[in-house]
């Protein structure tokens, strides 16, 4: 018998599939959550074979949600559900070594096959998502979004450089860069249109 928290914002799809996965085969859902704040709480308190969780959820997101999970449960075994696949946000969920992701227009039949599979210690990345995984659009190089990063959290070109151990015109430079490759007019727009596109 494999035990499942299900987290998903559309209460919909989340009672269909409560209601579905037990009819496959041998699944549990000892919870559901509507949030990933209600989502980490689940899934702390029952401690599932495996957490079916969606990527796009209100206040805490299906990435923010598994970041903390891995604090209290580095072992949790995830499934991530997606509908919009952006290579970032994969990269960033393989990071916290998220092990499974389906679409979320995948039949029930197809879902409960796969949380058997996670549970038994294997991996499984549905074909459609992981062809969107390999395509790298970031135009950015490493320093380039080092610098972003640090611009969107609110510092000075001054402290960029310092928290950086880089010269001023260099930070200036790096900055240039990235706005001339995403087409802005100031690094805060720059900062705002990676972040955007999951270069951050």
């Amino acid at each position: 018998m494999t035990t499942v928290v299900l987290a998903d914002d559309e209460a919909l799809l989340r009672k269909a599939m409560a209601a579905l996965l037990p009819m496959e085969d041998e699944i549990t859902v000892l919870a559901e959550a509507e949030d990933g704040e209600a989502a980490v709480r689940a899934t702390v308190e029952h401690r599932p074979d495996v957490l079916v969780i969606d990527l796009e959820m209100p206040n805490v997101d299906g990435l923010g949600a598994v970041a903390r999970i891995r604090r209290e449960r580095p072992e949790q075994v995830i499934l991530m559900l997606t509908r919009h696949a952006r290579p970032g946000v994969l990269r960033k969920a393989l990071k916290l070594g998220v092990q499974g992701f389906v679409s979320k227009s995948a039949e029930p039949a197809h879902i409960a096959a796969v949380i058997r599979t996670l549970d038994e210690g294997k991996r499984w990345i549905d074909p459609d998502v992981s062809a969107l995984a390999v395509v790298d659009d970031c135009p950015l190089t490493v320093r380039e979004i080092d610098v972003l990063r640090a611009t969107r959290e609110g510092y000075s070109v001054a402290d960029i450089a310092a928290q950086l151990h880089l010269a001023e015109g260099t930070v200036r430079n790096y900055l240039s860069n990235a706005m001339q490759k995403t087409q802005t007019r100031t690094r805060h727009e720059a900062a705002r249109y990676a972040r955007e596109h999951d270069w951050l």
